[in-house]
């Protein structure tokens, strides 16, 4: 009777547990939007980082050694083509000046002789008096007093020369940079005084990829000024009010980078821009086949960008990806994905990494109509 009553009891249990279990729901899977990248035609602005340098920009140096005597110019100063921008002690330079003046004066008296004696010689081997020898010797005489004349006239040249060194002047209109040499200091030969800069006009270098200059090289070549704009963008993300023109680029790709040289030139008659600002050249440019994702399906890890992917099972997978141009709204990728990659749209920040979602699929072409609306 007892044994009954267990066998009885333990039934009653495992009844009241099935039934439980049946009647706990199945946990649910959660539901997120989900498109896939297109590819369109489209046109936009890339960025590249620019160097920016005068036009003309050059470092002033000594060409002699000494003391420095005066600076005629203060930092920042605009000067003109030929001002007198330094004077180094010519004391020693002078001394040199009048001393080869005198030795050359020497030299032609002394020739002047040689050519009397020679004439006074041919006068008497005219007369038989003295033998053809004595006026080879006077002719050697000649020729040996006139090399000493050109000897001396080379020496007084140089002296001039070096004391024309002594006053260092501006090779062309420009703003003097820093004068890191005071009166006083003794320089030598080579040591830099300031550097002189013309920025009128300056030049801005960038680079781009093999790929970028295949894709832009009808731009980059053509003869139409309006093809060839371009503009910048100075270092506080301001626009630069002047338009520049793509003038030149380098004949060969850099080993090392892979990348191009471009050189354009801007009008800076407003003196903005200085030698060795920074900024970065806006370039208009048509993609052809581009394949765009919305900005909103990214996240950033460490300055890399990454999507979630989802496969066949609905999983969720992270992947990296590379950006080739931003767009309102929109990235043109150019590796990491395909036109057939699912990719959440929205909620990344609600899931992880090998988690299973519900997926609704939301068409790009709509989602790229939606945003041009907003």
């Amino acid at each position: 009777m007892m044994y009954s009553c267990v066998k009885l009891c333990a039934g009653v249990a495992l009844a009241m547990l099935y039934s439980c279990e049946s009647e706990t729901p199945q946990q649910q899977l959660e539901t997120f939007p989900v498109t896939k990248p297109i590819y369109i035609d489209t046109a936009t602005s890339i960025e590249y980082v620019t160097e920016i340098a005068a036009v003309k920009n050059i470092e002033i140096r000594s060409m002699i050694g000494g003391y420095l005597a005066k600076v005629h110019v203060d930092e920042s100063a605009k000067v003109t083509e030929g001002q007198l921008l330094f004077s180094i002690n010519n004391v020693s330079y002078k001394e040199a000046v009048t001393k080869t003046t005198a030795l050359l004066k020497v030299a032609r008296a002394e020739a002047n002789n040689a050519e009397l004696e020679l004439q006074n010689i041919q006068n008497l081997v005219a007369k038989n008096v003295v033998s053809k020898t004595e006026l080879e010797f006077a002719k050697n005489k000649v020729q040996i007093a006139r090399a000493k004349v050109e000897e001396a006239l080379a020496d007084q040249t140089h002296a001039k020369q070096m004391l024309s060194y002594t006053e260092i002047r501006a090779p062309f209109d420009g703003f003097i940079n820093r004068l890191p040499q005071k009166i006083g200091s003794l320089i030598e030969e080579g040591t830099l005084l300031t550097s002189l800069s013309q920025t009128n006009e300056v030049f801005a270098y960038f680079d781009i990829s093999e790929k970028e200059y295949l894709s832009m090289m009808s731009k980059l070549t053509t003869n139409s000024q309006h093809d060839r704009e371009v503009e910048l963008i100075l270092a506080n993300n301001e626009l630069y009010p002047l338009k520049g023109l793509i003038e030149t680029m380098e004949s060969q790709f850099d080993e090392r980078t892979g990348n191009l040289s471009i050189r354009a030139r801007f009008d800076n008659h407003n003196k903005v821009l200085k030698h060795g600002s920074s900024g970065k050249i806006k370039l208009k440019h048509d993609f052809r086949n581009a394949l765009v994702i919305p900005q909103k399906s990214t996240f950033e890890v460490q300055d890399r960008l990454f999507v979630f992917v989802v496969d066949k099972k609905n999983r969720i997978k992270t992947r990296q990806i590379t950006v080739q141009a931003r767009m309102p709204h929109l990235y043109i990728i150019s590796s990491g994905l395909t036109n057939r990659d699912r990719i959440i749209y929205e909620g990344i920040q609600l899931i992880e990494d090998g988690a299973t979602i519900q997926p609704e699929f939301v068409e790009m072409s709509k989602l790229i109509q939606r945003f041009s609306k907003s």
